[in-house]
């Protein structure tokens, strides 16, 4: 007979308290009746930081997680090795953790030497790529699965394949209440001898209120006595991105159907005693959702279990809990719906008791104790199938077995080099020079590293500005004549040009179809897709293939949000056929290219095949582009094995003798993103080695052994000469610099999450 395992000391990483979160209550509940349940295990949190400088919390949280800093999950992960913690308990929520789509806690996941027990508080139906991605990760990563609703099950083995045997069902844990009678609780709300109704949680626009408050002259016209009490906080993140626009406007609407009297906004984040009397103090519950896909409410649980009658949209979580006659269910955004069986309710006290009855009997259920002991028998389970070794040993690893850790992104420079009108496009040493004044070109990579900054999760306000300031640039510099970009404007705002060149114009097309495809702004991609549509036909006249390859490469970005564009489908398809054969009319066996010479941006033409080729699912587009770039790539690394560009005194023609310098960061940058498609196309670790080497010619691996980069500012000097850097540090090397950054640090997820490769020909 075996003999369980047993579990001496748990880390919860997640949220904590006084974090204001649903996650950060069910950790901190969690991991209490946990050590309550269990005095013999040492129970801590590892908690996640959306803040500078963190949160006040208490001494049961160990160690803290910058939100968005990689390297400091990695420092999470080793700090659990080295303490020989016997079970990690994650708490998943896709907003919670830094990456694309979080992606960040598979970093940490990826170098535990513990079981890991991961509670899914989201399952998504329809998941973009990059958070199946990311849950495929952690169902992987993961030894045990925890879900709080039997939907949850189903889906994790029908949508992503999850093993049936991995996963546990266990409800959401709530406080063990009496069943009293709401009066008890009333008068300290001073609204004795009323009906109350309750909702409660922090405050956002999904949580369809505004339901409830065209319901009630309904309500009061049968039920003068009630009173709506709306309990929560406004969302945090709500806050930041919109301050109490919501709960203005829910205040509003309560004036305009005058019912104004008849409700009540507690406007602060409620400790758990103070809560359970709110909800001892209800009648009614309801929870008006407008998301059918919530697969776990924890407020809902919690008026649940302490025998509340509840009515509720039917969201996956209440219309499994509510199902059998344990509460109602009303349609999505159905005012005249919830007023009725609001109605029936409070008119029928036989059938609201025997509601409450059979919730509060369930509910027992679900009392955090329960819970506890549920979750300790999983982490038993997880042990078993995870048999440690007698002897730990710690985590470490070679350089070469672990992500580089990256410098941290810095944008003083950047900042200084730009002004209302948009970025300088030179400077002196780290002075603007505004007699060069300003260029679409760098607008454009501005735009692009905008977009990428906002999904590492930079400064909202400062990535927003950025963002505005380039897309204003952009739109002032297409000409509605001519339907070509200026490039150059004078400090005294002249363009100095009739038009600019047919690469300016497929560098605009680029940073357009990011707005349109990444964008998290309507009015930026409404603002792009507009542009897009404008400046795209002049693509096709042009001749050079660089600006063919940032037209291909743009339309890959606007496809992503518009695929059913067919105009833009084509144009795709004329461009990519001019560039097959290009390679075909001049590549030979010991000249692997798309033209006579390699000049500058090489990268950016095999970069829009790999794109192409794997977005339309075109092998031979694919590995042609594949082809080039490895070409491209080992012609550019050195004896010593770093990264040497193509000189721009001369470049490079066939036949002749290739110029080494002056090497330019937008070389390095184009190589960079080249590579790092390439390894999201094949998840070939090769390519993202040189991308790798690539970014590190910006640090110091170079010939010269020099760091071109600023490390306190984020600048990055013009290039690096045949004896010393280029003392400038314009825009172009810069944004080069930048743009390299954030793209190796948003690719840190690809080590554990892949594209589905298709065919690549060896």
């Amino acid at each position: 007979m075996k003999t369980i395992s047993k579990v001496h000391k748990i880390a919860f990483v997640g949220d904590h308290l006084p974090r204001k979160c649903g996650i950060a209550t069910f950790t901190s509940d969690l991991l209490a009746a946990v050590a309550s349940a269990h005095p013999q295990s040492q129970c801590f949190a590892v908690s996640v930081n959306d803040i500078p400088g963190g949160y006040q919390y208490p001494e049961v949280v160990r160690f803290e997680i910058e939100e968005q800093d990689l390297s400091s999950y990695l420092r999470a992960a080793d700090f659990l090795n080295i303490n020989n913690v016997d079970i990690v308990c994650l708490q998943h929520e896709f907003g919670i953790f830094g990456g694309p789509a979080g992606g960040h806690i598979l970093a940490l996941l990826r170098e535990l030497r513990m079981p890991v027990v991961t509670t899914l508080h989201t399952v998504l139906r329809d998941p973009r790529a990059d958070q199946r991605r990311v849950m495929e990760g952690l169902i992987s990563l993961s030894t045990r699965l925890v879900v709080m609703a039997e939907r949850g099950r189903q889906m994790l083995h029908e949508i992503y394949q999850a093993p049936p045997a991995k996963i546990d069902l266990i409800p959401h844990g709530i406080p063990d209440v009496g069943f009293v009678d709401p009066t008890y609780f009333k008068d300290q709300f001073g609204v004795e001898g009323r009906v109350v109704l309750l909702t409660f949680g922090l405050l956002s626009p999904n949580k369809g209120i505004e339901n409830v408050l065209n319901a009630l002259p309904q309500i009061l016209a049968k039920f003068p006595e009630v009173v709506y009490i709306v309990l929560g906080a406004t969302h945090p993140n709500e806050l930041r991105e919109h301050g109490e626009a919501y709960r203005l406007g829910l205040e509003i609407l309560a004036k305009k159907n005058k019912v104004d009297k008849n409700v009540i906004f507690y406007n602060q984040f409620v400790d758990l005693e103070n809560l359970k009397e709110f909800i001892g103090a209800a009648d009614l519950y309801i929870t008006p959702y407008l998301n059918e896909a919530q697969i776990t409410s924890g407020t809902l649980a919690y008026a649940f279990g302490a025998g509340k009658a509840v009515v509720s949209t039917p969201y996956w979580h209440a219309a499994e809990l509510l199902a059998e006659d344990r509460g109602v269910l009303v349609p999505f955004g159905d005012a005249p719906a919830i007023a009725r069986e609001v109605a029936g309710l409070l008119r029928d006290d036989t059938r609201r008791h025997a509601i409450r009855k059979n919730a509060y009997r369930i509910g027992r259920e679900m009392v955090w104790s329960n819970v506890a002991q549920t979750y300790m028998r999983s982490f038993e389970c997880a042990r078993l199938e995870v048999a440690a070794p007698s002897r730990k040993s710690l985590a470490t690893k070679t350089l070469d077995q672990k992500p580089r850790e990256l410098p941290a992104i810095k944008l003083s420079h950047l900042s200084r080099m730009t002004d209302s009108t948009g970025v300088f496009q030179r400077a002196v040493f780290s002075v603007p020079n505004f007699s060069e004044g300003y260029c679409t070109d760098d607008n454009a990579r501005a735009f692009v590293l905008a977009v990428l900054l906002g999904e590492l999760g930079q400064d909202p306000e400062s990535v927003r500005t950025l963002a505005t300031t380039s897309a204003a640039f952009l739109h002032h510099a297409f000409d509605l004549k001519t339907k070509r970009f200026h490039n150059h404007l004078s400090f005294d705002r002249r363009w100095l040009d009739e038009q600019g060149s047919e690469d300016c114009h497929g560098r605009a097309l680029w940073a357009l179809g990011i707005g349109v495809g990444r964008s998290p702004f309507r009015s930026f991609h409404m603002m792009a897709g507009q542009l897009f549509a404008l400046a795209l036909p002049a693509l096709t006249g042009f001749s050079s293939p660089r600006a063919w390859a940032f037209g291909l490469i743009g339309i890959h970005e606007y496809l992503r949000r518009l695929s059913g564009d067919s105009l833009v489908n084509q144009t795709r398809e004329t461009l990519v056929c001019r560039l097959m054969e290009r390679f075909e009319a001049s590549a030979h066996a010991d000249w692997q290219w798309f033209e006579d010479e390699l000049s500058y941006d090489n990268a950016k033409l095999p970069h829009a095949l790999i794109v192409t080729g794997q977005a339309t699912r075109q092998p031979a587009v694919l590995n042609r582009g594949l082809q080039a770039l490895r070409w491209l790539t080992e012609l550019q690394m050195s004896e010593e094995g770093h990264f040497r560009p193509i000189g721009s005194n001369g470049f490079y023609r066939r036949g002749g003798t290739r110029a080494n310098f002056d090497q330019q960061p937008v070389e390095a940058q184009a190589t960079v993103s080249a590579c790092l498609e390439a390894y999201r196309a094949t998840s070939d670790f090769w390519w993202y080695e040189h991308a790798q080497r690539a970014f590190d010619w910006f640090i110091g691996w170079n010939d010269l052994g020099l760091e071109l980069y600023s490390p306190a500012t984020g600048g990055c000097h013009d290039g690096l000469h045949v004896d010393r850097v280029n003392g400038n540090l314009g825009a172009e090397s810069t944004l080069a610099f930048l743009l390299s950054l954030a793209e190796m640090q948003l690719a840190q997820n690809i080590l554990t999450s892949f594209k589905e490769p298709i065919a690549v020909a060896d």
